[in-house]
């Protein structure tokens, strides 16, 4: 049984990696919005959807600093229980995100409450502040349950640029990530 948090209003979610262009879940909007306090960077070793526990991959995590434009998902209600069971599984699996009730500035300027899952730096599957070097090294070749850790990154960035997001490290790794 999954309890909802004490909430006024609409349940919404933020995506800032895959949720953007996956979601996974029926919602009833879906709009850009701003996150502050977090940025999405590749800091976590994934060892089961990007990568193996014998050679890990890198997926997207929300890390302490600066902002983050993303999507937000408003949920319909009385889907919020299956949503959040939904994402617990899908996000929680090593419990390396931290889920959290942050507010988004959406585009046409309302201010919402979303759910949204942010690095755990203590965890033992962070990855700290890698170089785009470091950080293409590690996607370069890494394969998991849900695809090439490639793929994941590539899909991302073409997502971002859709909705007119330019992010320049995450760039530079698609850059050397086709280089190899």
């Amino acid at each position: 049984m999954f309890v909802l948090p004490e909430t006024s209003g609409d349940f919404w979610v933020f995506g800032y990696g895959s949720l953007m262009w996956n979601p996974g879940f029926a919602h009833e909007e879906a709009v850009k919005a701003r996150l502050h306090g977090y940025h999405r960077t590749l800091c976590i070793h994934s060892r089961h959807y990007r990568g193996t526990p014998e050679r890990s991959g890198l997926v997207m995590g929300l890390d302490r600093g600066g902002s983050c434009v993303g999507m937000a998902f408003r949920v319909a209600r009385g889907d919020e229980a299956d949503v959040v069971e939904y994402l617990h599984k899908r996000e929680l699996i090593s419990h390396v995100y931290k889920e959290r009730h942050l507010t988004a500035r959406v585009h046409d300027g309302r201010m919402v409450r979303a759910m949204a899952y942010v690095a755990d730096q203590r965890h033992e599957q962070f990855a700290g502040h890698l170089s785009v070097e470091d950080a293409a090294r590690i996607v370069s070749g890494a394969v998991g349950s849900a695809g090439r850790n490639e793929e994941y990154v590539m899909n991302t960035l073409s997502h971002l640029r859709e909705i007119g997001i330019r992010d320049p490290w995450l760039e530079g790794v698609a850059r050397l990530i086709r280089a190899d």
